[in-house]
């Protein structure tokens, strides 16, 4: 991925982040998930948010993309208009707008994200109706195109997802969510359960496809391998709270917080 700076992703498309987060708090019972998350993203940024498991990576990812109320803070997000909208101050119909439409969810199970019975091209077509592309040619067209991007054979555009290898059932997923490029995307351990060639080949396919279409993401991992190959800056979470925060390369090859310098020293070993 091409090496940017905080300064070159913030100036590059203008003062204004794509999502503010300010003071995010999620509690289950007497269990802290998430405490006091602040921080910003700008367009064409991949934002990595690594920890161990029960960090708050996950309930901070439901909450930002509406699937979880926040007990408190705000999540602002800048719509296409231009206008800043608080997200939980939308009526719920927006919202999930927001999600069919300028935003995608990877998640880590391909299944979650997809409709089984659907075939794979009309899960990628069901996207783009959302959208509101109505045209059976143009939207067939379409998912072949994407299926020939996303490494599928463009000859099982009929098929059921169910017929797929877990990992083309991944990048059948990534396609889905693509297809309408959205500006902002939540990836949710995205190459978690799949072998070392496969994740490989998917690291490859996302990077690209980040590259390519200018995506903001938003990718939570517990791999700081695919963090280093993903995300141009990293948010490190222990307990809920945010212990460390900077450039990918600067936080896992110089990392300042003792629990940063513990999973970095366990990825050595």
């Amino acid at each position: 991925m091409t090496e940017l700076s905080l300064a070159d992703v913030t100036h590059g498309v203008g003062l204004a982040p794509l999502l503010r987060v300010a003071g995010l708090a999620k509690n289950f019972g007497e269990r802290v998930a998430c405490r006091d998350v602040s921080f910003e993203i700008w367009r064409g940024e991949v934002l990595g948010v690594v920890g161990e498991s029960g960090s708050g990576k996950t309930t901070l990812l439901n909450c930002l993309s509406t699937r979880l109320q926040p007990d408190a803070g705000r999540i602002e997000y800048r719509l296409r208009d231009g206008r800043v909208a608080e997200l939980f101050e939308l009526p719920e119909p927006a919202r999930r707008l927001l999600m069919r439409t300028d935003w995608g969810f990877v998640h880590q199970k391909p299944r979650d994200g997809l409709r089984l019975g659907l075939s794979a091209g009309a899960n990628i077509g069901e996207r783009l109706m959302a959208i509101g592309e109505r045209h059976y040619g143009d939207i067939r067209s379409a998912a072949v195109d994407w299926l020939a991007k996303v490494e599928i054979e463009i000859e099982r555009v009929d098929e059921a997802p169910l017929t797929f290898s877990g990992g083309m059932q991944q990048r059948l997923q990534i396609a889905r969510n693509l297809v309408s490029r959205p500006r902002l995307v939540f990836m949710d351990e995205p190459t978690g359960g799949l072998d070392v060639s496969v994740q490989a080949r998917l690291l490859d396919l996302l990077r690209g496809l980040c590259d390519e279409l200018g995506l903001a993401a938003i990718v939570v991992t517990h791999d700081l391998g695919v963090a280093r190959l993903l995300a141009h800056r990293l948010i490190v979470m222990r307990g809920g709270a945010i212990v460390e925060t900077g450039l990918t390369d600067q936080v896992l090859d110089d990392p300042q917080h003792p629990y940063t310098q513990l999973l970095v020293s366990s990825m050595l070993q």
